[in-house]
């Protein structure tokens, strides 16, 4: 009966809500003046004068009057930077100079105690949905997503994002730079599309569609309108979103200045690839020669300096599988300086970049009644290079670990489009600086704690001091509720809403000594887990996360941690033998917890969770060993094209050419790994480039003649049940064969994370630098077929 009576009480508020809106419209009243209400949408204007037999005996007409913001609600600039350490950035004593986040964090409030969820779409979830991460869906990237709720990747509708509350309520929304909050099997040109940025709340989109980016030669979109990679020698993507979100915000100022609005910018910096113009990389020329040892001391001296941490703040060991920079050989200190020194140019360019963006703001006339939130990483530092670092990120998602015998000889090209680079894992260590650990360590504050810096004139105009109140991510979207005087929705669309979990910090703004909102906090991801309570904090390391060979684990029999962060806040002293009773406390919480928050069943499976064959994910090309394309196509993600790994393929090509034609015909992936079929000066080409470190290509015997022809590739996979192993491909030209060549190793899960497949151009990185893209088709490229062995 209980649970009766709470849906007929529902019933009856959402028909109340509906009808009062219905009721004040016909009275005449604006959607400015109404109640802002707990059912969205508001009920549509009608006009309710008398209507006679000409316009001359009705009354005078009125038109629906536009749905404004409640009146003082401030502008909001929401920005979230990409794999950040607390220890990273000058702003909070780390190495690498920040001005811009200086100057706002003179101007605003610092936050030393607000946390992620330990990697980027869990956090990006919570943050626009104010929901644990499970909860929002999105218990880990959208990649390897499986199909239990708090794991597939999709943001449910009863989660409705604070963009799509905002524009409800008179607020124009935008987004800048990176989404990875939609499944990657929805992202073709196909959609669906309502789980797009427009369709998750934001009336203008610009940016990529995946978890990182080449900086260089970016795939971008434009709404729900691919607009390709932009071709300009100096181009770099921070720079663009600065500029896009420049325009507009000039755009709103001149043409609607009196709108709310909101904007979320996500560059993708500083995820990888590592990559920055070369000017800035040369200002960094030996300054990390000491090594990450020397800088970690160096920071935390810093960070005491600055009263980011206490003085009585302690420096965590080293974990025992990261190296001594003592211990490296001259020829590793030169590559890991130098990897430094990009990262470092990296850090500076986006932060010059935003504070392009907060330099134009602070000019706007409304400039003081706007809400800057500027949340300095969705997680720790990666250490997703491994230990000797990478030239490519992708390959560690393969479950392949680079030797630095891979890595010297492009010392010179790292910064440079040509590679993903990442720099090792002892250097995320030290970004993370004073904490254990890094990013995916749900388990350990290195993976979960990070700066946040906010500013609101119009609230409070005294800069440069700091707040100690433990936050969540989750606190975001409740705060900026509060601040704009917008109620939580009971109902979004006609979905009941699943009850916002974060609370609202903005009292914390203007008072220091405000009480803590969030005293308690569970932490999941690839089953590190963590329990946040009252001031302790236990937690259970599942993986060391540079290691991407993940073997059987027990969750039931892996070994807790415990600590008093009230007086200990670096997380350096282990309590568990001492205070056995708490940490029991803490470990039932947290299972009760997970299974509240859908965190459960625990998964730690590594590379194997990208593939959508073991996992079930869905997949547009599921099912299908033909694949028919009728002339050009680009921008097909990898997740929606034919899986062309592990098996045997062939492809055949209608074409018509002149001697001398060059061409892509098809391509899948880029410079991180991947497959191209091409004509260059005539001759045939077929390419496999195996994650970065090993290239094979195989070419015609002699030009293509003019004229009409089935230009063909085949490859007969020969590693059985090997995964990514060896096979020969064969270049045909109408049924004859042309040349013939082995292709030693194969990738085998993943060619990358944002490149595609495209037929008749190239719109990424080149899958090997002996063509240049776009390699547009010359000729007619009548028709390109693809058949798949079935396994």
């Amino acid at each position: 009966m209980k649970f009766h009576s709470i849906v007929l009480t529902t019933c009856i508020l959402f028909v109340t809500n509906i009808l009062s809106g219905v009721a004040l419209a016909q009275q005449g009243i604006a959607p400015t003046d109404l109640k802002r209400q707990a059912v969205l949408p508001y009920a549509e204007q009608k006009f309710t004068g008398n209507v006679g037999t000409t316009y001359k005996d009705s009354d005078p007409a009125q038109f629906p009057k536009p749905m404004m913001a409640p009146a003082g609600a401030p502008n909001v600039l929401l920005i979230l930077l990409d794999d950040v350490g607390f220890g990273q950035f000058s702003v909070s004593g780390g190495g690498v100079p920040s001005p811009s986040m200086e100057k706002l964090a003179k101007e605003g409030v610092f936050y030393n105690r607000f946390h992620t969820t330990a990697v980027c779409s869990p956090t990006r979830a919570a943050l626009l949905t104010g929901r644990n991460h499970h909860v929002a869906g999105t218990g880990n990237i959208t990649e390897v997503a499986t199909g239990y709720d708090g794991y597939t990747g999709i943001i449910p509708k009863e989660t409705a994002t604070i963009a799509e509350i905002l524009r409800q309520n008179g607020y124009i929304t935008s987004w800048f730079g990176k989404n990875h909050n939609t499944p990657a099997y929805e992202t073709s040109q196909m959609g669906p599309f309502d789980r797009w940025p427009n369709g998750l709340g934001f009336d203008h989109f610009y940016g990529f569609m995946a978890g990182d980016t080449n900086q260089v030669r970016p795939n971008l979109y434009e709404n729900q309108t691919p607009i390709g990679t932009p071709q300009a020698e100096d181009y770099y993507l921070s720079v663009d979103l600065a500029d896009k979100t420049i325009a507009w915000l000039q755009e709103i100022e001149a043409i609607q200045p009196d709108k709310a609005w909101f904007t979320y910018l996500a560059p993708a910096a500083t995820h990888a690839p590592h990559q920055a113009p070369q000017e800035l990389i040369d200002q960094f020329a030996g300054q990390y020669d000491d090594g990450w040892d020397a800088y970690r001391e160096q920071t935390l001296q810093r960070q005491k300096e600055l009263g980011v941490v206490p003085e009585d703040a302690e420096l965590t060991p080293r974990p025992e599988g990261l190296p001594a920079w003592e211990a490296l050989s001259q020829d590793e200190k030169r590559v890991y300086a130098r990897m430094m020194e990009v990262f470092a140019a990296y850090g500076l360019h986006v932060d010059q970049q935003v504070g392009r963006v907060l330099d134009y703001v602070a000019t706007l006339p409304d400039a003081d009644n706007t809400l800057v939130i500027y949340i300095i990483g969705d997680n720790g530092s990666s250490a997703e290079g491994g230990l000797p670092g990478t030239l490519n990120e992708n390959a560690i998602f393969n479950g392949y670990q680079m030797k630095i015998e891979d890595i010297l000889p492009h010392l010179d090209e790292i910064g440079t489009e040509k590679h993903f680079n990442h720099f090792p894992a002892a250097w995320a260590h030290a970004m993370d600086t004073p904490f254990q650990w890094t990013k995916q360590v749900a388990s350990h504050l290195g993976g979960t704690r990070n700066v946040m810096l906010m500013k609101w004139p119009a609230r409070y105009d005294k800069g440069g001091q700091i707040r100690s109140q433990f936050t969540h991510v989750i606190d975001v979207a409740p705060t900026i509720l509060e601040a704009a005087g917008i109620e939580e929705p009971r109902s979004v669309n006609g979905t009941a809403q699943t009850p916002i979990q974060g609370k609202s910090f903005l009292a914390s703004l203007s008072n220091p000594d405000t009480e803590e909102h969030r005293t308690s906090q569970y932490f999941e991801l690839f089953a590190n887990r963590g329990m946040y309570k009252d001031g302790w904090w236990a937690g259970s390391m599942a993986f060391e996360p540079w290691n991407p060979n993940r073997k059987d684990f027990d969750p039931l029999a892996a070994e807790w941690e415990l600590y008093n962060l009230e007086e200990d806040f670096s997380q350096a002293n282990n309590l568990a033998k001492e205070n056995p009773e708490k940490l029991e406390e803490l470990k039932a919480l947290w299972w009760a917890q997970a299974s509240a928050n859908k965190a459960l069943p625990l998964d730690w499976r590594g590379p194997e969770r990208f593939s959508a064959e073991l996992t079930g994910k869905p997949n547009l090309a599921r099912g299908r060993s033909r694949f028919e394309y009728r002339g050009p196509l680009s921008g097909l993600p990898e997740s929606s094209a034919p899986d062309l790994k592990n098996k045997s393929f062939s492809i055949t090509a209608k074409v018509k050419v002149d001697d001398g034609a060059n061409g892509m015909i098809f391509t899948q992936g880029g410079n991180t790994g991947g497959w191209a079929f091409y004509l260059q000066n005539g001759k045939l080409h077929a390419a496999h480039n195996f994650i970065d470190i090993e290239h094979y290509s195989v070419t015609s015997d002699a030009p293509i003649e003019a004229g009409e022809h089935e230009l063909g590739m085949s490859f007969e996979y020969q590693g059985g049940d090997k995964l990514g192993g060896s096979g020969t491909a064969t270049l045909t030209v109408d049924g004859k064969p042309v040349g013939s060549g082995a292709i030693e190793k194969t990738t085998p899960f993943k060619y990358s994370v944002s490149e595609y497949q495209d037929i008749g151009t190239d719109t990424g990185t080149p899958v090997t630098y002996d063509y240049q893209t776009p390699l547009n088709f010359e000729g007619e490229l009548r028709e390109v077929v693809v058949e798949l062995a079935r396994n």
